[in-house]
């Protein structure tokens, strides 16, 4: 069941009654501890200083394997504890909340791991989640064994404006929805590193609009060509086994809507790539990730030419062309401040975030079928993936 507006907007207040749910006054705070890694990821898109900005939170200490890298942190962080050994860090400070911030994959299943062995009890990760699924797997299980929220920094996620557009489309504002459509950024990364690395968002989108997958199938190229085992290569990032340039992809999904992401490298615009758009018999709702503002309609069909102008209408969160109710929303949802307060909010409840880490595997698990049909030569394949390895290994 999809969270509502309200559970949303909930997760925006920047009162302190976070504060007072742990204790009179203005403490105890959720004790932080961050963990990068200088020159194999560093610290993320913000997930470091998030929690300086919010009121809840007290960071505590930080962890970089990188001594020059440990010493940037600590200054920039404000904090006197740094440590090399990330473990020692949990086992010493024993905090509230881990962030895992380097953005290299490889390290994200050892370190999730880890901090859910530690007694922590909420993890805010970077993406992508992880390499595999199977490693996903074992993120999810130690989650639940030890009852660890994980919420995955898709940030977007938490944008207030996806109850709005539920609302839209449930009241006919596009019509009948006949697909969802979304294309990477396709810079110098377009193909298979986009979809890993930016397409994730939007698969993850995908996942939040159209339920679950149940089937996917995909051809990626090189050069134009289907990609082949002489092709595969170490991927950036930490990624692994990674090849094309170009991917095409098509999912069934739950709610009877299929799903495509499609990435070519250069083939990009600033001004228009990295976007979803839920496609109507009566118009379209565009997304733009990481763009303010994140959403726009247009009415009409968009399969029929018209000579009257049709105009593009801001969508926030409280509908279309209306003011929008919350003061830098767009702000505090890119410095992950409505996610940091949701994994909070998740913990005093003992529910899942509204990006979990189950949400998590399923986006990975959505990146590895598309690698899993190209190597059945586009067959159909369907989830859940029963091998759960990076399928580029068997090409």
């Amino acid at each position: 069941m999809k969270p509502t507006r309200r559970q949303f907007l909930g997760t925006v207040a920047t009162t302190g009654f976070a504060i007072a749910a742990r204790g009179a006054g203005a403490t105890p705070r959720w004790q932080v501890a961050v963990i990068g890694h200088t020159g194999r990821g560093d610290y993320g898109h913000g997930l470091d200083t998030m929690w300086q900005k919010l009121p809840e939170t007290e960071l505590m200490a930080v962890a970089d394997a990188d001594a020059k890298g440990l010493a940037a942190a600590q200054k920039k962080l404000n904090v006197t504890r740094g440590f090399a050994d990330y473990r020692k860090m949990l086992a010493e400070v024993k905090p509230d909340i881990v962030a895992i911030g380097m953005r290299h994959v490889d390290q994200h299943r050892d370190v999730a791991l880890a901090v859910a062995a530690s007694g922590a009890r909420g993890i805010y990760i970077e993406k992508p989640f992880c390499r595999t699924p199977a490693e996903a797997d074992e993120i999810v299980a130690a989650c639940e064994k030890h009852n660890v929220k994980l919420a995955v920094a898709h940030r977007n996620r938490w944008h207030p404006v996806l109850p709005a557009i539920d609302k839209l489309v449930k009241d006919g504002a596009i019509g009948r929805l006949l697909e969802l459509r979304a294309r990477g950024k396709e810079d110098t990364r377009g193909g298979s590193l986009d979809l890993w690395v930016l397409g994730s968002h939007l698969l993850n989108l995908i996942n939040y609009f159209g339920g679950q997958p149940l089937g996917c199938s995909a051809t990626v190229l090189q050069a134009g060509k289907p990609v082949t085992r002489a092709d595969v290569k170490d991927g950036a990032e930490g990624i692994g086994p990674l090849a094309g340039n170009e991917v095409h992809a098509r999912f069934d999904m739950e709610r009877g809507v299929p799903a495509y992401f499609d990435s070519i490298a250069g083939a990009g615009d600033r001004a228009a790539g990295f976007g979803l758009q839920l496609i109507g018999t009566k118009g379209i709702i565009d997304l733009r990730v990481d763009q303010d503002p994140v959403a726009h309609y247009l009415a009409g069909n968009p399969h029929r030419p018209v000579k009257e102008p049709r105009a593009w209408q801001v969508i926030n969160s409280a509908g279309v062309g209306q003011p929008e109710p919350v003061a830098d929303i767009s702000k505090q949802v890119m410095a992950h401040l409505v996610g940091g307060r949701d994994l909070l909010a998740a913990i005093r409840e003992n529910r899942q975030p509204l990006c979990g880490a189950r949400d998590g595997r399923t986006t990975v698990e959505m990146i590895t079928a598309v690698f899993e049909s190209h190597r059945l030569q586009g067959q159909r394949v369907a989830f859940p993936l029963t091998a759960r390895d990076n399928p580029l290994t068997r090409l």
